[in-house]
C-alpha cells in the first residue's frame, strides 16, 4: 500500500466509476469490432466510431484491424507534436497527473540510429495524455486515482527510411526494458500495417495494472501510445489500435 502511495502521490484521488470509451457525442459505449475501422487518413475524430456493444474486455477482443502494405515514403517530415483533437477525449501535454514512477512508465528507446529533429520545446508536446469522460479510474486496496484512457509519446526524426525494421528496434528495446523494470508483457505481440503507419501492440501488467501497450512508426516520427485499463480490464488490441492510429493523424504537424 505505501508504494502505491508513493507512486499516485501526484494525481487526483476519486471514487468515481471506471470509464467506458463512449463514441462520436453518444452515450452508447464503442464497440470494440466497429473500433477496427481504419480511421480516414488525417482525420483523428475517426479514431472513435460510434457503437452498440462494449470496448472493454479481457484480452485483445474484437476483429483484427485492416491489414494493408506501408506505402511507399511521401517525403513528408514534421516539424512540431501538437495536442490532438479527438473526438470524446479531452487532450493536454504532460502525463495527466498520473505516472507509474520507479521507471514503470513507457517510453521509446532503441531509435539510436536515428536522427531526432529538435523540435521547439514550447511547440512541441512530445508527451500527450487524454481522457474520456466520466474519468477513468485506477483502485488498489482503499487507494483510488484519476488516470488517463492513455498517454502518447512521441519521436520526431529526420528520415525513417524503414519504419517496419526501426519499428521493430524500438519495440524490442521499449518492451526489454520495460520488462527489467517490472512491466510483464503477456500474449504475443501483434503487427498491424496500413499506407501511412506500421503499428505493433502487446498487453501487460504493470504495477498490478492490465495496460495495453502500441509502438508505432512511419517514415518521420515513431511513438508509443500506453492505454490504462477501463473497468480493470485491458483495453482491446482491436481498439488499441484505430486509437493510435487517430492519436498520429492528429498529433502531427508538417
Amino acid at each position: 500500500m505505501s508504494r502505491f502511495r508513493a507512486v499516485v502521490a501526484s494525481v487526483v484521488l476519486a471514487s468515481s466509476v471506471a470509464v467506458t470509451l463512449t463514441g462520436c457525442g453518444s452515450t452508447d459505449p464503442v464497440d470494440a469490432k466497429a473500433s477496427t475501422e481504419r480511421p480516414p487518413a488525417g482525420k483523428a475524430s475517426a479514431g472513435q466510431p460510434s457503437g452498440g456493444g462494449p470496448a472493454t474486455g479481457g484480452g485483445e477482443g474484437g476483429a483484427a484491424p485492416a491489414v494493408e502494405k506501408l506505402a511507399a515514403d511521401p517525403g513528408t517530415r514534421y516539424t512540431a507534436i501538437a495536442v490532438p483533437e479527438l473526438e470524446g477525449l479531452v487532450c493536454d501535454e504532460g502525463d495527466g497527473g498520473f505516472h507509474y514512477g520507479s521507471d514503470l512508465d513507457m517510453i521509446v528507446t532503441g531509435d539510436d540510429g536515428l536522427k531526432e529533429i529538435e523540435g521547439d520545446s514550447q511547440d512541441t508536446a512530445d508527451e500527450v495524455s487524454c481522457f474520456g469522460s466520466p474519468r477513468n479510474v485506477l483502485r488498489k486496496g482503499t487507494m483510488s486515482a484519476s488516470a488517463p484512457m492513455f498517454t502518447a509519446r512521441t519521436n520526431l526524426y529526420e528520415n525513417v527510411p524503414d519504419p517496419t525494421a526501426a519499428l521493430n528496434r524500438i519495440f524490442d528495446g521499449s518492451v526489454a526494458l520495460a520488462t527489467d523494470y517490472g512491466r510483464d508483457f503477456t500474449g504475443e505481440p501483434r503487427t498491424f500495417t496500413s499506407g501511412a503507419l506500421v503499428v505493433k501492440c502487446r498487453q501487460n501488467v504493470t504495477d498490478t495494472f492490465p495496460m495495453t501497450t502500441c509502438f508505432w512508426a512511419n517514415y518521420g516520427a515513431a511513438g508509443v501510445v500506453d492505454f490504462f485499463p477501463a473497468d480493470a480490464e485491458y483495453i482491446p488490441i482491436a481498439s488499441a489500435v484505430p486509437w493510435t492510429r487517430a492519436f498520429v493523424a492528429g498529433a502531427l504537424r508538417k
